[in-house]
């Protein structure tokens, strides 16, 4: 199998769902509408909605009734990246080598364009007709993403990171920022892939769990070590902007070569995770190794 090419076929599956489910640019108020879709349609990994197609695709589950859940993801991951840049936040001025969102129209904009692509991922998993599941499961899965959103998932995670600047914390202080910051998402994308495919295995769930988790934190350590080593022009963001602001990193916690060592072992242990589905989740094996070998 040629994984390479399995992803861009995720990759273009993804882009085709987020072009249908986003508001065009001229429908008003297009301003909004227009910031929306720069956020959401720039150049990107799309890792999470991978994620989400391939777990489903362990489980024989088709790309369209998968694309609800992974369209999903990509909007919560798209409104975070948008509030996370903004000026009371990291204060970025480029995303993806692109001005961030509030640089390329303003910060009000921003703001509301993030407060509506959070709003539409989850009318999106609410209303999506080809997502074959009943309700009871549909409920389950909107849980799944509000929690990994919210306060004890992603939006806590960036609180305690907003809170550690400037600051020391211990290796288990780092690890629980990123399980949230990173990991809660990546978390979620795996088990809306899994719901999705109307699995109900409580060991088969657990095992992507943890197969999720390991390569959530892995891919936060592997960020850290290329805003290190990574060059401005391939990362798409400022080279050394965590050093920059004193923010606590794995590199700076324990050294290069640990951290490096960290998200190997991190990544072997993902892996492991997945013996029981035999040959049907190598595109997840892969994924694991694509988070800890990438440039950007």
């Amino acid at each position: 199998m040629n994984f390479e090419s399995l992803l861009k076929t995720y990759q273009s599956q993804i882009d085709r769902a987020l072009e249908h489910w986003l508001p065009t640019d001229v429908e008003p108020p297009s301003i909004l509408h227009q910031a929306m879709r720069y956020a959401v349609l720039g150049p990107g990994k799309r890792i999470r909605p991978v994620l989400v197609y391939a777990t489903g695709q362990i489980f024989d589950t088709a790309l369209s009734h998968l694309d609800s859940s992974a369209v999903a993801v990509e909007l919560i991951h798209a409104y975070s990246l948008v509030h996370d840049d903004l000026p009371a936040m990291d204060n970025d001025d480029l995303r993806r080598g692109r001005p961030t969102c509030h640089r390329k129209f303003d910060e009000a904009t921003a703001i509301l364009a993030g407060d509506a692509l959070q709003a539409l991922a989850f009318r999106v998993l609410a209303c999506d007709t080809p997502l074959l599941c009943d309700a009871q499961c549909r409920i389950r899965m909107l849980e799944v993403l509000a929690h990994a959103s919210g306060s004890r998932g992603m939006a806590g995670g960036q609180a305690i990171d907003l809170a550690a600047v400037g600051q020391r914390l211990t290796l288990a202080e780092l690890e629980n920022m990123h399980t949230h910051k990173t990991g809660a998402l990546i978390r979620a994308s795996a088990k809306l892939g899994f719901l999705a495919s109307g699995q109900t295995s409580a060991d088969f769930e657990a095992r992507l769990d943890l197969y999720a988790h390991n390569i959530g934190l892995a891919f936060q350590i592997h960020d850290d070590i290329l805003d290190v080593e990574g060059a401005t022009e391939t990362i798409g963001k400022p080279q050394g902007s965590d050093q920059l602001r004193d923010k606590p990193t794995y590199p700076n916690l324990l050294g290069m070569e640990p951290a490096k060592a960290i998200a190997r072992r991190l990544c072997d242990e993902a892996i492991a995770a997945l013996d029981c589905f035999g040959r049907s989740a190598d595109s997840l094996r892969w994924v694991a190794k694509f988070i800890v070998n990438r440039d950007r």
